[in-house]
């Protein structure tokens, strides 16, 4: 346990922001589950906008990193293209 006042301090922010990060991060993965298992073209098209949306702000949050975005980003579209095939 910490005895310093700032350590004290620095770990009550890590725990609210780990909080912050796991919604967050719950968030996304809940997003692109529901679109990568949709077979619907026209379902599939109703959630990319938003799942995009998601996947961008998790980003800027820094809760994941700017490429792991854009693999995501890659992947979701790549089926939404290939449901259209």
């Amino acid at each position: 346990m910490p005895t310093l006042a700032s350590s004290k301090k620095r770990m009550r922010q890590a725990e609210r922001a780990r909080l912050r990060n796991k919604s967050t991060r719950s968030s996304l993965r809940t997003s692109l589950k529901k679109i990568l298992e949709t077979n619907s073209k026209e379902e599939a098209e109703a959630l990319i906008n938003r799942t995009q949306s998601i996947i961008d702000k998790t980003a800027k949050k820094g809760v994941i990193h700017r490429n792991a975005a854009a693999r995501y980003k890659s992947r979701v579209r790549r089926h939404v293209a290939d449901l259209e095939s």
